[in-house]
């Protein structure tokens, strides 16, 4: 029997979710042994063509050529399932939905009139059907082998969808709002990264975006929002604080007046 093909995908981005992939190292041998790697150039120039049975989408669209690349490659892909902040909510590179990119590549560029670029960074959701998203900035690699092993089993993979404040309990870690003043996105960021920057007196930059709650128990931004300000953040820098790796993800973006 042939073993599943398993393909991954870049857009724009930085390459750190696909590098956890390769970071799973002893696992990766097992990985190969379950499924053919069909499509992964960060690690072979060996390609297979499709269809196939998983693909792995790093990265957001940010030119004409990826919002026609990702159609393709839905059409060829039995489940296709996005990783990383970058494909889930437009990435650091969101930033310029709110502003003037073409400011922007003026700036950034010798000869800007060469780049092919669109107005606004935007997920991979935002042009086809997506079949599971798993958040980070770097995804988890424990996460990343759920999601693999769920789909290859065909069961729903089983990721935590509450809040960094659930893991900073979880590891007796003190509220670093409410023992030291300092501002944390916790209460609002979705799991997964085991509370890292809390557990060392930090607070938690939303690398894991807005938790994905129903909409029913939808997460409360705003009065987080409101928090800070009484923390005596300014404007600005509540604005600031939301709008990083997931600025375009709708509950950050909504709270803080921006377009998405």
């Amino acid at each position: 029997m042939p073993r599943p093909k398993l393909a991954v995908w870049k857009f724009t981005s930085c390459d750190g979710c696909q590098l956890t992939l390769l970071d799973c190292e002893d696992e990766l041998l097992g990985l190969a042994g379950q499924v053919e790697i069909a499509h992964f150039l960060e690690a072979s120039r060996a390609v297979s063509p499709g269809p196939y049975d998983i693909s792995l989408v790093e990265g957001s669209v940010s030119t004409p050529d990826e919002a026609e690349r990702i159609r393709h490659i839905r059409e060829v892909s039995r489940t296709l399932v996005v990783i990383g902040a970058c494909a889930t909510s437009g990435g650091i590179q969101a930033l310029r939905n709110f502003a003037d990119v073409a400011e922007f590549r003026s700036i950034v560029y010798a000869t800007p009139h060469h780049v092919r670029t669109l107005a606004r960074s935007t997920p991979i959701s935002a042009h086809v059907p997506v079949d599971f998203e798993l958040r980070g900035c770097p995804i988890d690699k424990h996460q990343l082998l759920e999601v693999r092993t769920a789909f290859l089993v065909g069961r729903e993979p089983n990721i935590p969808r509450h809040s960094v404040c659930f893991e900073c309990k979880a590891r007796g870690a003190t509220c670093v709002m409410a023992a030291d003043g300092i501002p944390c996105l916790g209460p609002v960021t979705q799991a997964g990264c085991g509370a890292i920057c809390p557990a060392f007196r930090r607070g938690c930059f939303g690398c894991f975006g807005p938790v994905d709650s129903p909409a029913d128990a939808a997460v409360n931004v705003a009065a987080l929002a409101d928090r800070l300000r009484a923390m005596g953040m300014s404007e600005d820098d509540i604005v600031r604080v939301f709008r990083t790796f997931n600025a375009a993800a709708p509950a950050f973006a909504d709270a803080t007046g921006g377009v998405r």
